[in-house]
């Protein structure tokens, strides 16, 4: 006579009070389990955790560090203005911090967007080497907006965090539409260095022309086209007959077939000079 087959309780080898333990040992198991998960998560969000001297905040970095996926080996290059610390913050490392989980095309993606970093290269080499890469943009002039100062590098892209031991000597550039053109500007000034020698700042009208102001009072009235050549006519005339040396105190060249000059004695009075 054949035997019935037993039910199979998916347990090879163990009787039904055997199974019957071994789930209510589970079930407890889980419930010990996700109670620790809430009461863990309880701690952290409730800030009991995060105090002065606490180990919680580097145990994943000791346990990464056993593991051997610490980043314990840390390579930056190509800071000038800012900090490895502000860097790393970016990113979310800390030295000797986990490494676990760490996605180098993210923090190169973040790094990129902050906006004194032109570009970013970022490669994790296992188990605990993190390699940085930047190329920071360099301030090239001050940029005034009403009551607020900003340096921009030549592409016009206002930067923050930069030491002001940096900014000194950098030009003062104002207006609408100063900083797209100061790039442009400041560069032919190097072509003219008896003006250059003595310029302090420029402010852009009407998104057209600029005005430049001298260390020596004077003012400057470009015209809105030919500048270029407007600035080369003083250059000469100053190599010449020291004009920025004669107490002027504006020059205007906004009329193509002529040149105001402004003196500071009689008050008032203008000179031409054809």
């Amino acid at each position: 006579m054949a035997r019935p087959h037993a039910r199979s309780n998916g347990l090879i080898g163990l009787p039904r009070a055997g199974v019957s333990r071994f789930w209510r040992v589970a079930v407890r198991l889980s419930a010990v389990a996700i109670l620790g998960l809430a009461v863990g998560r309880g701690l952290v969000l409730g800030g009991h955790l995060d105090y002065e001297g606490s180990p919680w905040p580097k145990l994943p970095g000791l346990v990464a560090g056993l593991a051997g996926y610490a980043a314990d080996d840390i390579r930056i290059d190509g800071l000038t203005n800012h900090e490895p610390e502000n860097l790393l913050a970016a990113i979310g490392v800390t030295p000797g911090g986990s490494l676990v989980g760490f996605d180098a095309a993210l923090a190169r993606r973040t790094l990129e967007n902050l906006d004194w970093v032109r570009e970013a290269r970022v490669q994790r080499i296992y188990p605990n080497r993190l390699e940085v890469s930047v190329i920071e943009r360099q301030p090239f002039a001050i940029w005034q907006r009403g009551q607020s100062y900003y340096a921009i590098d030549a592409s016009a892209v206002a930067m923050s965090g930069i030491p002001s031991g940096r900014l000194a000597g950098l030009p003062l550039v104002t207006g609408e539409g100063a900083p797209a053109a100061a790039a442009e500007l400041i560069n032919q000034l190097e072509v003219t260095p008896g003006i250059r020698s003595h310029f302090r700042a420029a402010a852009r009208v009407g998104m057209r022309r600029w005005t430049l102001y001298l260390d020596n009072g004077v003012t400057v009235l470009l015209p809105e086209r030919g500048w270029e050549r407007a600035l080369a006519t003083v250059e000469d005339l100053n190599g010449k007959q020291q004009l920025l040396a004669k107490g002027i105190v504006s020059i205007d060249l906004r009329l193509a077939d002529r040149i105001a000059v402004a003196v500071a004695k009689p008050v008032g009075e203008q000179a031409a000079v054809e």
